[in-house]
């Protein structure tokens, strides 16, 4: 099953928690995941586009998780392989895991904790992140009835290229995961130092799909994981601005 998490708050021991982004991960039923944290506030008229700079980029990242099973502390450990990185072209260097204890009163709350590195400081430092996780929701497809899919994902990945920086042996990413889950749908891709992405929402009142966040030029098939999701299989391919992105989950 998927999972559509947002954070409320994240604490950098010993300070207060604090949430100065929107942050929101979307998570397959194969575990594919794309996590997209914007600093607030967010474009306040979504209706015109809502374009940020890349300074208001917190972090982007995309590719796959696991999950052990619970402990006697009844914590269970994740971890969150790295695909793509808004922060490093090294996407799998990073390390990135924690534990995860629910919460005692309300299921619908986690509680991760772990350490990495604080990017305030450029020092490792114990964290403590709150997620909610919020119900997937049934959205209708394109020219009306019933939805028949609440899951799709689809990526791209070109050939990576070299540095030019003087025969440097370094090459650079060039993927991008999209990620549809109920109501919500996130896409992110890295074309070597170009970071782009973008984060849609279903208005129920307006029943229409609206962009929420975009950051860079390229283009993503969100046309297709969003209201033309139904005609999707995997293994289908699209070609948007280039890129061939390719059906790789449908649930």
């Amino acid at each position: 099953m998927g999972d559509i998490s947002i954070r409320e708050y994240i604490r950098w021991l010993p300070d207060d928690a604090s949430e100065p982004t929107s942050t929101i991960v979307l998570t397959t039923p194969q575990r594919r995941f794309v996590d997209i944290r914007v600093l607030k506030p967010l474009p306040s008229d979504p209706a015109s586009d809502p374009v940020i700079p890349p300074s208001q980029l917190d972090w982007a990242i995309a590719g796959t998780s696991t999950s052990s099973s619970s402990n006697i502390n009844g914590a269970s450990h994740s971890q969150w392989h790295h695909w793509i990185d808004s922060r490093t072209a090294d996407a799998e260097s990073v390390v990135d895991e924690g534990h995860m204890l629910g919460h005692p009163s309300d299921p619908a709350l986690t509680l991760e904790k772990g350490r990495m590195v604080n990017p305030t400081t450029g020092v490792e430092t114990d964290y403590e992140e709150m997620w909610r996780s919020e119900p997937v929701e049934t959205v209708p497809c394109a020219g009306g009835g019933a939805a028949e899919v609440t899951c799709l994902a689809l990526q791209w990945q070109g050939p990576e290229v070299g540095s030019g920086d003087g025969g440097s042996p370094e090459t650079r990413p060039r993927r991008g995961l999209v990620v549809r889950l109920g109501q919500y749908c996130q896409a992110f891709a890295r074309d070597g130092d170009h970071i782009a992405l973008e984060r849609l929402k279903w208005d129920s009142d307006q029943q229409r799909w609206v962009r929420q966040v975009r950051l860079g030029e390229q283009e993503f098939p969100t046309d297709m994981t969003t209201y033309f999701a139904h005609e999707a299989s995997v293994g289908d391919e699209v070609t948007i601005g280039g890129r061939v992105w390719k059906v790789v989950e449908r649930g």
